[in-house]
């Protein structure tokens, strides 16, 4: 059985972070984010793609050109949402032919190990699955997974593009398992279908999951950890962040 492949959206700035780096190069305990990911998953894929943008493409291919995980980068030119950016993986990911593709976002580093080691098993019992993605229950949640009585997803509910939010939510953790079906036949139809985001003008990738539990199985499992489900988007963040990793992992804070 081959490995996934792993694609990481990563052409942010890192404007919001105040970061003088593109935000995947900002040092995460003195780790840059990029890095973190390489490590947290190269034992569980067979390559990553990296969509990045054009402004630091030639730095970033020399900072990834001793890594030991084969890696393939490719270019967005224009922020026009996530969804834009996972299409453009499609050609090194169909070249690769990996037993599945896993999409996570360049923040998310803070993800335990053992939610890794879950996604893979779970992802390995049900083969038939469209979706895989560990979920995380918080307070005053960005993203919000709404269930029917039955626990099949019905909408994704997005506090960007100003939906009425509950006070606790189940959200995403910014790591998804597709099968190759869900990547390469279910997503292209989903990009047809996709309506722009009415305050971001983006296309969204996260409606693709109730848009995929309507037609397949899409399976949850729950985090270890809530904090692991952060990301690195602020200053505010990067300390919590930095603050967990070094007390679960004893990284330098």
């Amino acid at each position: 059985m081959s490995r996934p492949v792993l694609v990481i959206p990563a052409a942010g700035l890192g404007s919001r972070l105040g970061a003088k780096v593109p935000k995947l190069l900002m040092p995460v305990g003195g780790i840059p984010m990029i890095d973190r990911l390489e490590r947290l998953y190269k034992d569980v894929v067979s390559r990553i793609v990296l969509v990045v943008h054009p402004s630091f493409e030639a730095a970033l291919r020399h900072h990834v050109s001793t890594w030991a995980t084969p890696v393939a980068c490719v270019v967005q030119s224009q922020p026009t949402g996530m969804l834009d950016a996972i299409m453009l993986a499609t050609n090194p990911v169909r070249a690769a032919a990996g037993d599945g593709v896993w999409i996570t976002w360049c923040d998310q580093v803070a993800v335990h190990p053992s939610t890794v080691r879950t996604l893979v098993s779970t992802s390995v019992a049900n083969p038939e699955a469209a979706l895989v993605i560990p979920t995380v229950r918080r307070r005053e949640p960005y993203i919000h997974l709404e269930r029917g009585d039955d626990g099949r997803i019905l909408r994704v509910l997005h506090r960007r593009e100003g939906d009425a939010m509950p006070d606790v939510g189940e959200s995403d953790m910014g790591l998804f398992a597709l099968s190759p079906m869900a990547f390469l036949d279910l997503l292209p139809q989903y990009e047809r279908d996709v309506a722009i985001g009415h305050l971001t003008n983006e296309r969204n990738f996260l409606p693709f999951i109730s848009w995929a539990a309507r037609r397949h199985d899409v399976v949850t499992f729950p985090s270890v950890d809530e904090e692991e489900a952060i990301g690195v988007n602020t200053p505010e963040e990067l300390t919590i962040v930095e603050r967990y990793l070094a007390a679960r992992d004893g990284s330098p804070a």
